[in-house]
């Protein structure tokens, strides 16, 4: 009996042992890449990457922005300001990974000047919203359809166009797929990846034996501890179900989010429901800063051609 004892004993201890290592293991991992990240915007040094993105913080403070919150599918406050132009078409602009409104400034102001009310958001466990797993586009679709429904709240009888950059960019493709509002009119996508497990996996590409060695850990620590199961994060399956025109956009050069993500996503969108514009120079996020006012007409053709905007 006392033999038996120290058995069971012994397998006790074990499976304490095997869970705290889960855990600790788990969190260091899951704080790699899913938790709250420090705003680019607010860090000190900043100087050139607010210039390299033409991001204007003094244009925001001559702005007069309403703070507003919603509450997300999962019971978050999720932040944003709202510009109000007097208009009868809003566009709704997500951030990338990291980031915050703040940095979408070149984006809203472009928008502004064409006349539309801009909604600024902070993405989930970004800026003033609240979070505890960043949703990397896939959580986030559900926020667009809640994002979608304050503003046809906030101005009625509106045309609404979404725009995501990035992390946002995926957000928007993937909120592409689900029941969207008849008023939501055009989606324009830039730089966004396809897929999170595959973007994880280029991102990882120098340090394979690891990755190799921690994945289903972190995959399975991301999806029994914050309900999110990363295999499920897939855009491409998405788009193939809009029924809302998509512009594609990235940059030739692009070295975080490879350019064959916009080749992917293109193919997958049905087609009379799709256009693309690359520009040849461009790195991750700097379409914008590069092709300029090229930039600029390629969303204006876009709009006339499947929007009455």
């Amino acid at each position: 009996m006392k033999i038996l004892a120290w058995i069971i004993l012994a397998l006790i201890l074990l499976i304490i042992l095997g869970m705290i290592y889960y855990l600790i293991v788990g969190e260091i991992l899951f704080k790699f890449a899913f938790s709250r990240k420090k705003s680019r915007v607010r860090k000190k040094q900043i100087d050139k990457q607010i210039k390299d993105f033409k991001i204007d913080l003094c244009w925001w403070q001559k702005q007069k922005l309403e703070k507003v919150n919603i509450k997300s599918f999962d019971g978050l406050k999720l932040s944003g300001c709202f510009l109000n132009n007097d208009s009868q078409k809003t566009v709704i602009i997500f951030h990338g990974y990291g980031g915050e409104f703040h940095e979408m400034q070149q984006y809203a102001k472009f928008f502004f000047d064409k006349n539309f009310n801009v909604l600024m958001v902070d993405n989930r466990t970004h800026g003033e919203s609240e979070g505890g797993c960043i949703g990397f586009g896939w959580l986030d679709r559900k926020d667009v359809l809640s994002w979608v429904e304050f503003a046809n709240k906030k101005v009625s009888d509106c045309e609404i166009v979404l725009f995501g950059l990035s992390m946002g960019a995926t957000a928007v493709c993937c909120a592409s797929g689900e029941d969207l509002p008849k008023n939501v009119v055009a989606i324009i996508s830039d730089c966004a990846f396809a897929n999170l497990k595959m973007q994880m996996e280029f991102v990882m590409r120098k340090h394979k034996i690891l990755w190799k060695i921690f994945k289903k850990h972190l995959f399975s620590y991301v999806k029994h501890i914050h309900d999110f199961d990363i295999n499920q994060a897939d855009a491409i399956k998405q788009v193939k179900n809009t029924k809302v025109p998509i512009l594609f956009i990235h940059g030739q050069s692009d070295s975080f989010v490879p350019v064959e993500n916009l080749t992917a996503l293109f193919n997958a969108t049905p087609s009379g429901q799709k256009s693309k514009y690359v520009e040849a120079d461009a790195d991750h996020a700097m379409a914008y800063s590069v092709g300029g006012v090229l930039y600029e007409r390629k969303i204006n053709e876009f709009l006339k051609s499947y929007t009455n905007l």
